[in-house]
């Protein structure tokens, strides 16, 4: 491809990149742009254009997007009154699912060691940080939950896998010290685990059904 194609194909990408409400895949941009067309070295050239600029391109949840470099963030802070900061039980409860998914309520609240009330996981799963992932291959087949791509954007993570270490984590208090065996980092893929099924069509469990079905 020449340097004018190229350039042309970089310029498209940046357009469409600016213009998007929502970060866009590798795949978004494609279907949007001829056949052929490089992408990703459209992206590489972008990133390297921007790199140390007031807006930077970052890949977010496997998908591209413009934002404010980081050191430049205090300048776009509002100062407001938050009306709906998450508890402590909140944040605690969203670090075991993001670091220990798939996992039902029983096994969230083994880990707290304390137990977990509905509207906990209500207000995760209506902000849109939760989902319910499948159901385990248990006894009651209870509900398990992961994270959705929202609590990626939200945390600034292109994936799972850049999720800070577990000793962060319980540095800054969200998990605790005491972890039992086992706790491991999260599936990058976000693949169904060995021992869960995947909801099938019309099985969208009510969180208030599960929670006093499982036991």
């Amino acid at each position: 491809m020449s340097e004018d194609a190229s350039a042309e194909v970089e310029r498209s990408v940046e357009a469409l990149l600016f213009a998007a409400a929502e970060p866009l895949s590798v795949g978004d941009l494609a279907a949007r742009l001829p056949e052929g067309w490089d992408v990703g070295r459209a992206i590489a050239g972008l990133r390297a254009r921007y790199a140390g600029r007031g807006v930077e391109l970052v890949c977010v949840a496997d998908r591209w997007q413009f934002r404010t470099a980081p050191d430049l963030a205090h300048l776009m802070t509002e100062e407001r009154q938050d009306t709906r900061r998450l508890s402590k039980a909140a944040m605690e409860t969203l670090a075991i699912i993001a670091y220990h998914q798939p996992v039902t309520r029983a096994e969230i609240e083994a880990v707290r060691g304390v137990g977990l009330s509905r509207g906990t996981l209500d207000l995760l799963l209506e902000i849109g940080w939760v989902r319910i992932r499948g159901r385990r291959r248990s006894p009651g087949r209870p509900a398990t939950f992961g994270t959705t791509d929202a609590f990626l954007e939200h945390f600034g993570l292109p994936s799972l896998a850049d999720l800070p270490g577990a000793q962060e984590m319980k540095a800054a208090g969200l998990l605790d010290r005491d972890m039992p065996h086992g706790f491991v980092v999260p599936r990058p893929e976000g693949a169904p685990a060995a021992d869960e099924d995947p909801l099938a069509d019309g099985d969208v469990p009510e969180f208030h059904q599960d929670y006093l079905g499982e036991g």
